[in-house]
């Protein structure tokens, strides 16, 4: 079998033959696909039959050696696998580079181009490595992904069934003074939660030698402040309140933060009036910031954090699962890292009858995605 090449534009430098991935085997045979992935924590994945072959993470792709990495992956994998990809499939981010290699690849070998919603793939990646073919809830929590709508999400809640991910709630939108670099720096989510719940007073105070005025000026006329419905953010203004970081040195150092006062506190009892849900079956989690906003505590707020937001994400499921009739739930995305939400979530949500999967052989952060757009690609086309 000749091996696939990409366009000389995609620019894929030849290596030497290495191992192959463990095999994630799937529901159903299908056409081979080649998925890849997204921006950060990279990694691809190729489909042979009813198997699927995750790479390796090559990490951000800012980084060229990254990208170089990336393209050595696809080039062993094809050449070891023996696979001709019949289909490419993406990030739905137009600007990131692995799209932007799908699409040079895919023009290259005349192969349809299936892009796959951000958290879409998170649950799918997870259906996929348990063969789940039945409809279900998906609960994606991470920092960012590019929304259907072109939204900034990362708190959502999907039905997923036949290849398709509809929308049908998200948690309640923070505002990001600043844009990405609020990401960033917690203390800008802390100015916006404090802003947003009335409490615009106190930002000087809490935030001394901070330009803080600047940010409240952006947020009151609304410049430089988009949305967004990522749970990262809820994270982030948490322990930008109880004072636990003002600016990370690293992707999710501030959730880590967070975990690790909370599991040095022990557990709390949730606060019960810490969290609302809309009509719209959206999740304003506004009360909880409003509450860790008056503690001093840094420990005590990181348990109450963590207890209200498992409790909170757990009525949540189970009101969807009571209006759709779906019992079962799959939970993804990288605050699926997080094992005090994870476990207190997955114990609430069986004890109130559901079936849970979550990510065993593929990471639920952003290095599985590839997998759930394989996934969704082959779904789409019959497989």
């Amino acid at each position: 079998m000749t091996t696939a090449t990409v366009a000389p534009s995609a620019s894929v430098a030849r290596g030497s033959r290495r191992g192959i991935p463990a095999p994630i085997r799937l529901a159903a045979p299908g056409p081979s696909v080649l998925a890849l992935g997204g921006h950060f924590k990279n990694a691809v994945c190729v489909t042979r039959g009813d198997e699927a072959f995750l790479s390796q993470q090559a990490g951000d792709l800012d980084d060229p050696a990254n990208r170089r990495a990336l393209n050595d992956t696809i080039e062993q994998l094809l050449r070891a696998l023996e696979v001709e990809p019949a289909m490419v499939a993406h990030d739905l981010h137009p600007d990131y580079y692995s799209t932007r290699f799908a699409a040079a690849f895919a023009e290259w070998h005349a192969l349809a181009a299936v892009a796959v919603q951000h958290h879409h793939a998170h649950i799918a990646a997870v259906a996929a490595e348990h063969r789940l073919r039945a409809p279900l809830l998906g609960l994606a929590l991470d920092g960012v992904g590019l929304g259907s709508d072109g939204g900034i999400w990362g708190g959502e809640l999907l039905l997923v069934q036949d290849g398709t991910a509809n929308r049908i709630g998200h948690v309640g939108e923070l505002r990001l003074p600043g844009g990405d670099r609020a990401a960033r720096e917690p203390w800008r989510m802390a100015v916006s939660a404090l802003f947003t719940i009335g409490r615009a007073s106190e930002i000087g105070r809490r935030f001394p030698g901070r330009a803080a005025g600047a940010l409240v000026q952006m947020l009151e006329r609304g410049v430089n402040t988009p949305s967004t419905s990522s749970l990262g953010r809820w994270f982030d203004a948490a322990a930008g309140l109880l004072g636990v970081i003002e600016v990370c040195s690293f992707e999710g150092q501030a959730a880590m933060l967070l975990e690790g006062l909370a599991e040095r506190n022990g557990p709390l009892a949730p606060l019960e009036s810490g969290y609302r849900l809309d009509a719209d079956n959206n999740l304003d989690l506004l009360p909880l910031l409003d509450c860790l906003a008056g503690l001093e505590d840094a420990g005590q707020g990181a348990a109450l954090f963590h207890s209200t937001l498992a409790r909170a994400l757990a009525a949540w499921v189970c009101a969807a699962s009571e209006r759709t009739g779906f019992r079962t739930a799959a939970l993804g995305g990288g605050c699926c890292m997080n094992k005090i939400l994870a476990t207190n979530l997955r114990r609430r949500l069986e004890a109130a009858g559901m079936t849970v999967f979550e990510a065993r052989q593929a990471p639920p952060t952003d290095g599985g995605l590839a997998l759930g757009q394989a996934a969704v690609a082959m779904q789409r086309a019959g497989g």
